[in-house]
């Protein structure tokens, strides 16, 4: 029905054709002639109809059906509740609220349940949500009953009632039914059923009352202006393609972390790195001030989502390392107390987190970044093919590592020198999203000098998680110190990061020397 599709098979079997299940005609059909049916000693018609409603939920200007996003209200025959539904989800990906009733104190029956709106804010903006369309099922339910009293068939029969709701209003209507088999029917019974419900005008037809709803609101959509579409192959193109892609990326992760799933931040913060990276390295295809400010704006959302990352990867590390530890050197509520460190670090961090894509910083962003794939500052050089004059802004990044690395690996040890990898690092990342933009027109050669930087990535990241654990840890230690624990554990972990930060350093001018050779830079003009 309007609420459950099922299309049945039409199409019959071997010489026995099949009837179908599902029927669609114009309004008000009547009801079939159902007494006389061979096989059918009794019919029991329902004396009460069941009113069925689904109440569509979006902006005026239909932001969350632009997303994949369906949010309604289904009242059913006892019962009414709230249906989230996000882009590409199965039942898995639906959250369902029961609605308020509306006799409570204080308590809007009409007002979008918390824990929906705060999955859609980033959608909606500052737009409000409210009804702009509905599907209206009025249905009566026959069954046929044989001489045994056993049901053999369920007939429902539904008139269907789909509108449009607000400055403008649309209406279509027209008749269902529905035939459910009972273990006993025959052929020969459904093949009367069919045709008596086809001289009420009924034919056969799968149901479609949401897909009459998206087909009547598609239409009262504003027109979304496109994203610019270049030659193929030239640098703008193959740039905005790639900060296309990532701008959906960061788009989708966002909605992961409303949804609090695993890794979501720290998804979001690559992609953003992946577009500021890409705008940096080829300053020379989009230019201007509306790039620049989107490289500020991303720079700092990096920076507002940087906390939760890193708590995450500290903690799981130091949790890894203590349970490597011999029993007899964990003393003291050592997982305790970094349990109760970290609970409230995440806390505090996943509050930020949230005000930050909650706030009209980020959604300025978010408009900053859509404008200028829709209308891009495209300099001369974006029109030249993208082979020729990508390379060459690849090579200028790989020098500024080159000069970094050189600087770390000679340069003297402590502070300066953590300081110092670490700088490379980001420099490094850098250059591995500027090869990825220039991948499709490149190809082996990038691929594997990209490959070669994610190898030097993973050395001086394991390197920088060694320091930053190291200070959490004298922090942890000596608070156990301050509350009479025992801080010996802390301590012994602290000298192991001392350890590992060291191989990591001895390792380092290998990897780089591997990544540096002149052959893998030699795509680079």
């Amino acid at each position: 029905m309007t609420d459950s599709v099922h299309t049945g098979d039409i199409t019959g079997r071997g010489h026995e054709a099949r009837a179908p299940d599902t029927y669609r005609g114009p309004a008000h059909t009547g009801a079939p002639r159902l007494s006389d049916i061979d096989g059918v000693e009794t019919v029991e018609v329902a004396d009460d109809h069941d009113v069925i409603e689904q109440e569509r939920y979006d902006t005026p200007d239909l932001r969350l059906s632009a997303a994949g996003i369906t949010l309604a209200v289904h009242r059913l025959p006892g019962s009414a509740h709230w249906q989230l539904t996000l882009p590409d989800g199965g039942p898995e990906e639906q959250l369902r609220l029961p609605l308020a009733a509306p006799d409570v104190e204080g308590v809007d029956p009409d007002a979008v349940p918390e824990q929906i709106d705060v999955l859609i804010r980033g959608v909606r903006g500052d737009e409000p949500v409210a009804p702009v369309g509905r599907i209206r099922t009025v249905r009566t339910t026959s069954r046929l009953r044989d001489l045994s009293g056993q049901e053999i068939v369920t007939l429902t029969r539904d008139e269907v009632q789909v509108s449009t709701l607000g400055t403008s209003t649309s209406v279509e209507n027209w008749s269902e039914a529905e035939v459910t088999r009972g273990n006993a029917t025959g052929a020969a019974l459904l093949s009367q059923l069919d045709t008596r419900l086809r001289e009420t005008g009924l034919t056969a037809a799968p149901h479609g009352a949401e897909e009459a709803l998206e087909r009547m609101l598609a239409a009262l959509a504003p027109d979304t202006p496109k994203r610019w579409i270049g030659k193929k192959g030239t640098a703008g193109t193959v740039l905005l393609d790639y900060i296309g892609s990532q701008a959906d990326r960061l788009a989708a992760r966002e909605l992961s972390l409303r949804e609090d799933e695993p890794d979501a931040v720290h998804q979001m913060r690559v992609a953003s790195r992946r577009i500021r990276s890409a705008l940096r390295t080829y300053s020379g295809v989009l230019e201007g001030p509306r790039v620049e400010h989107v490289v500020e704006e991303l720079k700092w959302l990096g920076r507002a989502l940087a906390g939760d990352r890193d708590i995450e990867v500290i903690k799981e590390r130091i949790e890894s390392h203590l349970d490597e530890l011999p029993p007899e050197l964990v003393l003291g509520p050592v997982r305790a107390q970094v349990t109760r460190h970290f609970a409230r670090q995440q806390a505090e961090s996943r509050a930020a987190v949230l005000g930050t894509v909650d706030g009209p910083r980020y959604r300025a962003l978010q408009g900053a970044l859509a404008r200028l794939l829709i209308d891009p500052p495209l300099s001369s050089a974006a029109r030249k093919p993208a082979a020729k004059v990508m390379p060459a802004m690849v090579a200028t990044v790989a020098a500024k590592l080159g000069k970094r690395m050189d600087a770390a690996v000679d340069g003297a040890e402590g502070t300066d020198h953590d300081e110092a990898l670490h700088g490379a690092r980001r420099t490094g990342k850098q250059l591995r999203y500027a090869t990825e933009v220039v991948r499709p027109v490149v190809g082996k050669d990038a691929k594997t000098f990209a490959k070669g930087l994610e190898e030097l990535q993973d050395a001086l990241g394991a390197h920088q998680d060694a320091v930053v654990a190291r200070e959490t840890l004298r922090e942890l230690g000596a608070q156990a110190g301050a509350e009479n624990q025992n801080g010996f554990t802390f301590g012994l972990l602290y000298g192991q990061d001392v350890e590992r930060a060291k191989a990591v350093q001895s390792a380092v001018p290998d990897v780089w020397a591997r990544v540096n050779d002149k052959k893998q830079r030699r795509w680079m003009k």
